[in-house]
Protein backbone atom coordinates (compact mmCIF):
# COMPACT_ATOMS: atom_id res chain seq x y z
CA UNK A 1 0.00 0.00 0.00
CA UNK A 2 2.59 2.28 0.48
CA UNK A 3 3.64 4.27 -2.77
CA UNK A 4 6.84 5.14 -1.52
CA UNK A 5 10.22 2.70 -1.06
CA UNK A 6 13.31 4.77 0.49
CA UNK A 7 16.53 3.21 -0.86
CA UNK A 8 18.92 3.64 2.40
CA UNK A 9 22.71 4.07 1.32
CA UNK A 10 25.86 3.70 3.83
CA UNK A 11 29.67 5.02 2.95
CA UNK A 12 30.20 1.07 2.16
CA UNK A 13 27.04 0.48 -0.61
CA UNK A 14 28.25 -0.30 -3.97
CA UNK A 15 27.09 1.96 -6.94
CA UNK A 16 25.76 -1.84 -8.29
CA UNK A 17 23.97 -2.38 -4.96
CA UNK A 18 21.92 0.74 -5.13
CA UNK A 19 21.43 0.83 -8.73
CA UNK A 20 20.22 -2.49 -7.89
CA UNK A 21 18.02 -2.06 -5.34
CA UNK A 22 16.50 0.94 -7.40
CA UNK A 23 15.60 -1.02 -10.26
CA UNK A 24 14.06 -3.99 -8.30
CA UNK A 25 12.19 -0.95 -6.16
CA UNK A 26 10.72 0.33 -9.61
CA UNK A 27 9.74 -3.16 -10.99
CA UNK A 28 7.60 -3.06 -7.67
CA UNK A 29 5.52 -0.48 -8.95
CA UNK A 30 7.42 2.15 -6.37
CA UNK A 31 7.94 5.35 -6.10
CA UNK A 32 11.74 5.73 -5.20
CA UNK A 33 14.53 7.85 -3.68
CA UNK A 34 17.86 7.38 -2.13
CA UNK A 35 18.62 8.58 0.95
CA UNK A 36 21.73 8.02 3.48
CA UNK A 37 22.09 6.37 6.32
CA UNK A 38 20.83 8.27 9.50
CA UNK A 39 18.74 7.91 12.94
CA UNK A 40 15.08 7.28 11.69
CA UNK A 41 16.27 8.03 7.44
CA UNK A 42 14.51 10.95 6.05
CA UNK A 43 10.41 10.22 5.95
CA UNK A 44 10.61 9.36 9.63
CA UNK A 45 13.13 12.12 10.29
CA UNK A 46 10.84 14.71 9.41
CA UNK A 47 7.85 13.23 10.89
CA UNK A 48 9.78 13.14 14.53
CA UNK A 49 9.51 16.80 15.20
CA UNK A 50 5.71 17.12 14.26
CA UNK A 51 4.99 14.33 16.47
CA UNK A 52 6.96 15.45 19.56
CA UNK A 53 5.31 19.06 19.10
CA UNK A 54 2.30 17.44 18.78
CA UNK A 55 2.02 16.10 21.99
CA UNK A 56 3.84 19.32 23.06
CA UNK A 57 0.60 21.49 22.17
CA UNK A 58 -1.39 18.55 24.02
CA UNK A 59 0.53 19.40 27.26
CA UNK A 60 0.02 23.08 26.64
CA UNK A 61 -3.88 22.31 26.66
CA UNK A 62 -4.57 22.03 22.77
CA UNK A 63 -7.68 19.82 22.18
CA UNK A 64 -6.63 16.53 20.46
CA UNK A 65 -9.78 16.97 17.65
CA UNK A 66 -8.64 20.58 16.98
CA UNK A 67 -5.28 19.57 16.34
CA UNK A 68 -6.15 16.91 13.64
CA UNK A 69 -8.59 19.08 12.29
CA UNK A 70 -6.63 21.70 12.01
CA UNK A 71 -3.56 19.97 9.71
CA UNK A 72 -6.68 18.15 7.74
CA UNK A 73 -7.42 21.69 6.96
CA UNK A 74 -4.03 22.41 6.09
CA UNK A 75 -4.02 19.67 3.83
CA UNK A 76 -2.88 16.27 5.64
CA UNK A 77 -4.96 13.31 5.00
CA UNK A 78 -4.76 12.53 8.52
CA UNK A 79 -4.47 14.05 12.02
CA UNK A 80 -1.01 13.60 13.59
CA UNK A 81 -3.08 12.63 16.50
CA UNK A 82 -4.83 9.76 14.94
CA UNK A 83 -1.37 8.94 13.20
CA UNK A 84 0.03 8.21 16.24
CA UNK A 85 -3.31 5.92 17.39
CA UNK A 86 -2.52 4.28 14.24
CA UNK A 87 0.85 3.28 14.22
CA UNK A 88 1.15 2.90 18.02
CA UNK A 89 1.14 5.59 21.27
CA UNK A 90 3.81 2.10 22.07
CA UNK A 91 5.82 3.30 18.86
CA UNK A 92 5.87 6.31 19.48
CA UNK A 93 7.35 5.70 23.18
CA UNK A 94 9.78 4.05 21.18
CA UNK A 95 11.18 6.54 19.17
CA UNK A 96 11.06 9.02 21.49
CA UNK A 97 13.91 7.68 23.79
CA UNK A 98 15.58 6.30 20.65
CA UNK A 99 15.71 8.48 17.70
CA UNK A 100 14.44 11.68 19.09
CA UNK A 101 17.05 11.78 21.85
CA UNK A 102 19.35 11.33 18.93
CA UNK A 103 18.31 13.67 16.59
CA UNK A 104 17.20 16.53 19.29
CA UNK A 105 20.09 16.45 21.43
CA UNK A 106 22.51 17.20 18.73
CA UNK A 107 20.78 20.14 17.93
CA UNK A 108 20.38 20.71 21.96
CA UNK A 109 16.19 19.97 21.99
CA UNK A 110 14.66 17.63 24.50
CA UNK A 111 11.84 15.27 23.60
CA UNK A 112 8.73 15.26 25.49
CA UNK A 113 7.86 12.18 27.34
CA UNK A 114 4.07 12.54 26.84
CA UNK A 115 4.20 9.39 24.96
CA UNK A 116 6.02 7.52 27.29
CA UNK A 117 4.00 8.35 30.23
CA UNK A 118 1.19 7.01 28.45
CA UNK A 119 2.32 4.13 27.15
CA UNK A 120 3.61 3.37 30.96
CA UNK A 121 -0.08 3.47 32.11
CA UNK A 122 -1.21 0.93 29.55
CA UNK A 123 -2.16 3.14 26.31
CA UNK A 124 -0.87 1.76 23.08
CA UNK A 125 -3.43 3.37 20.23
CA UNK A 126 -5.89 1.91 18.55
CA UNK A 127 -4.69 -1.62 18.73
CA UNK A 128 -5.26 -2.14 22.08
CA UNK A 129 -8.47 0.20 22.22
CA UNK A 130 -6.87 2.77 24.40
CA UNK A 131 -5.82 6.12 22.95
CA UNK A 132 -6.31 9.53 22.36
CA UNK A 133 -9.45 8.51 20.74
CA UNK A 134 -12.12 6.58 22.02
CA UNK A 135 -12.85 3.04 20.40
CA UNK A 136 -15.65 0.94 22.01
CA UNK A 137 -18.44 3.33 22.10
CA UNK A 138 -21.44 2.24 21.31
CA UNK A 139 -22.39 2.80 17.66
CA UNK A 140 -25.98 4.88 17.29
CA UNK A 141 -27.96 3.75 14.37
CA UNK A 142 -28.50 5.81 11.68
CA UNK A 143 -29.78 5.33 8.09
CA UNK A 144 -27.90 4.48 5.39
CA UNK A 145 -27.78 8.29 3.31
CA UNK A 146 -27.19 10.26 6.57
CA UNK A 147 -23.23 11.21 6.73
CA UNK A 148 -21.72 10.75 9.96
CA UNK A 149 -20.29 14.02 11.78
CA UNK A 150 -17.65 14.28 14.45
CA UNK A 151 -16.12 10.83 14.39
CA UNK A 152 -14.25 9.42 17.06
CA UNK A 153 -15.09 11.02 20.38
CA UNK A 154 -11.82 11.87 22.46
CA UNK A 155 -10.67 9.80 25.38
CA UNK A 156 -10.72 12.46 28.23
CA UNK A 157 -8.60 10.67 30.31
CA UNK A 158 -5.20 11.58 28.64
CA UNK A 159 -5.77 14.79 29.51
CA UNK A 160 -5.68 13.63 33.39
CA UNK A 161 -2.92 11.35 32.86
CA UNK A 162 -0.75 14.56 31.28
CA UNK A 163 -1.89 16.64 34.04
CA UNK A 164 -2.91 19.47 31.69
CA UNK A 165 -5.59 22.25 31.62
CA UNK A 166 -7.19 22.47 28.37
CA UNK A 167 -7.43 26.43 26.49
CA UNK A 168 -7.80 27.56 23.24
CA UNK A 169 -5.04 27.51 20.18
CA UNK A 170 -5.30 29.59 17.06
CA UNK A 171 -5.44 27.20 14.01
CA UNK A 172 -3.12 29.01 12.59
CA UNK A 173 -0.71 28.28 15.05
CA UNK A 174 -0.95 24.96 15.23
CA UNK A 175 -0.16 24.57 11.60
CA UNK A 176 2.44 26.68 11.55
CA UNK A 177 4.00 24.92 14.54
CA UNK A 178 3.48 21.27 13.36
CA UNK A 179 4.19 21.95 9.50
CA UNK A 180 7.14 24.51 9.67
CA UNK A 181 8.80 22.18 12.23
CA UNK A 182 8.59 19.09 9.55
CA UNK A 183 9.77 22.02 6.58
CA UNK A 184 12.30 23.14 9.15
CA UNK A 185 13.63 19.03 9.78
CA UNK A 186 13.42 18.46 5.66
CA UNK A 187 15.72 21.16 4.71
CA UNK A 188 18.18 20.07 7.63
CA UNK A 189 18.30 16.64 5.53
CA UNK A 190 19.21 18.51 2.30
CA UNK A 191 22.01 20.42 3.61
CA UNK A 192 23.38 17.17 5.61
CA UNK A 193 22.87 15.42 2.65
CA UNK A 194 20.59 12.55 3.99
CA UNK A 195 18.74 13.73 0.74
CA UNK A 196 20.57 15.01 -2.40
CA UNK A 197 18.15 17.27 -3.67
CA UNK A 198 14.33 18.79 -2.97
CA UNK A 199 12.90 16.91 -5.45
CA UNK A 200 13.35 13.71 -3.52
CA UNK A 201 12.05 15.35 -0.34
CA UNK A 202 9.40 16.48 -2.21
CA UNK A 203 8.56 13.08 -3.45
CA UNK A 204 9.09 11.62 -0.15
CA UNK A 205 7.11 13.47 2.08
CA UNK A 206 3.74 13.86 -0.55
CA UNK A 207 4.05 9.94 -1.01
CA UNK A 208 5.49 8.83 2.32
CA UNK A 209 3.77 11.31 4.48
CA UNK A 210 0.91 12.52 3.25
CA UNK A 211 2.54 16.01 3.29
CA UNK A 212 -0.37 18.17 1.65
CA UNK A 213 0.29 17.03 -2.81
CA UNK A 214 -1.22 20.07 -3.89
CA UNK A 215 1.83 22.29 -2.43
CA UNK A 216 4.45 19.77 -4.07
CA UNK A 217 5.62 18.84 -0.97
CA UNK A 218 7.95 20.98 1.81
CA UNK A 219 10.87 22.69 -0.46
CA UNK A 220 8.27 23.57 -3.26
CA UNK A 221 6.21 24.99 -0.29
CA UNK A 222 8.79 27.06 0.44
CA UNK A 223 9.27 28.22 -2.62
CA UNK A 224 5.86 29.48 -3.11
CA UNK A 225 5.29 31.05 0.38
CA UNK A 226 8.70 32.34 -0.01
CA UNK A 227 11.95 31.17 1.92
CA UNK A 228 11.75 34.64 3.76
CA UNK A 229 8.25 34.38 4.85
CA UNK A 230 8.66 31.13 5.98
CA UNK A 231 11.73 31.75 8.11
CA UNK A 232 9.77 35.18 9.19
CA UNK A 233 6.89 32.53 10.94
CA UNK A 234 9.54 30.65 12.20
CA UNK A 235 11.66 33.87 14.02
CA UNK A 236 8.01 34.41 15.60
CA UNK A 237 7.94 30.47 17.01
CA UNK A 238 11.65 30.68 17.82
CA UNK A 239 10.87 33.80 20.15
CA UNK A 240 7.89 31.97 22.14
CA UNK A 241 8.58 28.28 21.52
CA UNK A 242 12.39 27.95 21.51
CA UNK A 243 15.32 26.80 19.31
CA UNK A 244 13.33 23.87 17.78
CA UNK A 245 11.84 26.34 15.44
CA UNK A 246 15.38 28.24 14.56
CA UNK A 247 15.55 27.72 10.83
CA UNK A 248 18.10 25.56 9.41
CA UNK A 249 21.08 27.86 8.15
CA UNK A 250 20.21 26.61 4.67
CA UNK A 251 17.14 28.11 4.60
CA UNK A 252 18.34 31.08 6.59
CA UNK A 253 20.81 31.41 3.27
CA UNK A 254 17.94 31.24 0.83
CA UNK A 255 16.10 33.74 2.80
CA UNK A 256 18.70 36.22 2.42
CA UNK A 257 19.48 35.45 -0.75
CA UNK A 258 15.93 35.45 -2.28
CA UNK A 259 16.80 32.08 -3.61
CA UNK A 260 14.95 28.90 -4.38
CA UNK A 261 14.99 25.15 -3.60
CA UNK A 262 14.16 24.68 -7.53
CA UNK A 263 15.18 26.32 -10.70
Amino acid sequence: KMPLLEIITTEATADWVMSTALEFGIQQGKTCIVVKDCAGFYTTRILIPMLNESMRLIEEGADIKAIDTAMRQFGYPVGPVTLVDELGIDVAAHVAKGEVKKLFEARGLTASDGYTRLFEKGYKGRKNKRGFYLYDTPKKPSLPFVKKKGGKPVNPEVYEILGVSRRNFEVSEIQDRLALAMINEAVYCLQEGIISCARDGDIGAVFGLGFPPFTGGPFRYIDTVGAHTVVSRMKRLEDRYGALYTPAPLLAEMALKKGRFHG
